[in-house]
């Protein structure tokens, strides 16, 4: 439970809006838990209640002269995070659309632009992935560790790191993407000493 009251919170606010953006964290710290406790019970799956609240404080900041002191700036900030939900709802339709749509074909191109590659494309690929795996730092290996060694639930690795599921998602996408690209990195560094 925070501390602030309104008349810290407005304080705040006027310091933030004269130039102070160190003053926006109180703002953030006073409605950080009931603006994620509100997401989380207005989101659908699929939707990081995290990255919700955190464009909604991004927008709140960005748009603060907007904001009449003295009024009411909690609904003020509700109201922006409803958009912001509006928004990842309709951009979630779009790509979810855009699948229906194309994916089974991009699938098929894919499927056969792979099954056009040599088997020792694969062997070499999943060397690099080897390699790009270790390289990784103890503390993201664990993550590869509990999912895809130990098929550990996502739930039960938010609970060994100290993080919401959310969060755990999150990092194993992070993590997923880095080790694409040391892939592709050294795909491309070995077709370079090819040619």
């Amino acid at each position: 439970m925070n501390d602030i009251n309104d008349h810290q919170l407005e304080k705040a606010i006027c310091r933030t809006q004269k130039g102070e953006p160190a003053a926006f964290e109180i703002v953030v710290r006073r409605f950080e838990a009931p603006l994620r406790a509100w997401l989380a019970g207005h989101v659908p799956p699929g939707i990081d209640v995290d990255e919700v609240a955190q464009r909604t404080f991004v927008a709140a900041y960005t748009r603060l002269e907007e904001y009449t002191p003295g009024t009411q700036f909690g609904s003020w900030l509700f109201t922006i995070a409803n958009y912001q939900l509006k928004t990842e709802l309709t951009r979630l339709r779009r790509v979810a659309d855009y699948h229906a749509r194309y994916a089974p074909d991009l699938l098929q191109r894919e499927l056969e632009r792979r099954s056009s590659e040599p088997p020792e494309i694969f062997v070499e690929r999943l060397d690099y992935l080897k390699v790009c795996v270790d390289s990784l730092g103890e503390h993201l290996r664990r993550f590869i560790t509990w999912r895809y060694e130990e098929e550990i639930p996502l739930d039960e690795m938010a609970s060994r790191c100290g993080r919401s599921v959310a969060a755990v998602k999150k990092q194993l996408w992070l993590i997923r993407q880095k080790l694409q690209q040391c892939v592709e990195n050294r795909v491309a560094a070995a077709e370079g000493e090819l040619s």
